[in-house]
C-alpha cells in the first residue's frame, strides 16, 4: 500500500512539473515562442491557416499562454490529480493484478524434458505412373 502511496505522489509531481519542461522544449517560452522550434512551426502553420495572423483561443495561443505564465492553481490541481491516479494504477504491486492463466492438461510448453522421443514423420509413397 505504501509503495502505490508514494507511486501516486510521484505521478502527480511528475505531470505538474513535466508540463513547463515540455512547453519549453517545444519552444513556447516565457520570452515568445522561440526560432526555428515546433511550436515557430505551429505558429506559422495558423497563421497560414487563418490568413496570416494566430487567432484568440487556438492552441497556439494557449500554449504560448501556460509556456509564458504557467498552469493556473485549479489546472494544477487537476493535472496532479489525473497524475496521481494514473500513478498509484501503476504503481499497484504484482500480487494485487490479475493473474495470468495458466497452462491446462497436456499442453505442450517448451524446454520440458518428454518421456519418450518423439516419433518420426510418416513417409509418403510416392506413386510412380
Amino acid at each position: 500500500m505504501m509503495k502505490q502511496a508514494a507511486a501516486a505522489v510521484v505521478g502527480g509531481a511528475l505531470a505538474v512539473g513535466s508540463v513547463p519542461v515540455v512547453l519549453s522544449a517545444m519552444g513556447f517560452t516565457g520570452a515568445g515562442i522561440a526560432a526555428s522550434s515546433i511550436a515557430a512551426k505551429m505558429m506559422s502553420a495558423a497563421a497560414i491557416a487563418n490568413g496570416g495572423g494566430v487567432s484568440a483561443g487556438s492552441l497556439v495561443a494557449i500554449l504560448q499562454s501556460v509556456g509564458a505564465a504557467g498552469l493556473s492553481t485549479s489546472s494544477n490541481i487537476l493535472l496532479a490529480s489525473v497524475g496521481s491516479v494514473l500513478g498509484a494504477y501503476l504503481g499497484k504491486s504484482p500480487s494485487s493484478l490479475p493473474a495470468e492463466p495458466e497452462a491446462e492438461g497436456n499442453e505442450a510448453t517448451e524446454n520440458v524434458p518428454q518421456d519418450e522421443p518423439p516419433e518420426p514423420p510418416l513417409k509418403s509413397e510416392k506413386h510412380e505412373e
